[in-house]
């Protein structure tokens, strides 16, 4: 990849957001409340949910720049996602990789 496409942002430069800030600062607890509620997308989790959700921190591992052919429809797919297709395709072989590790020990 060339440096001229490479797009770099700190805390000072980054793109600005959708959100209507002004519109949510107006809004009451009540509204902003009722509105999640609302989000089909986002329904509030169970009780069964929250005592089974754990924190997953990202890991500090070194990543390997690797050269790979894919099919087509591969990184179509996540790139379809939006941004942080590799990280995606990452996240899956990954989640592929520790399975076959269970499977060994089972």
């Amino acid at each position: 990849m060339s440096e001229e496409r490479i797009v770099r942002y700190t805390r000072e430069n980054l793109p600005k957001g959708r959100t209507d800030w002004a519109r949510i600062d107006a809004m009451t607890e009540e509204e902003i409340e009722a509105n999640a509620l609302s989000d089909p997308d986002n329904p509030p989790w169970t009780d069964e949910e929250l005592k089974n959700a754990r924190l997953v921190m990202p890991e500090d591992r070194v990543k390997t720049p690797v050269s790979i052919r894919l099919d087509n429809e591969v990184p179509d797919y996540f790139k379809s996602q939006g941004r942080g297709y590799q990280s995606r395709i990452n996240a899956v072989l990954k989640a592929y990789v520790r399975s076959q590790g269970e499977k060994k020990r089972a």
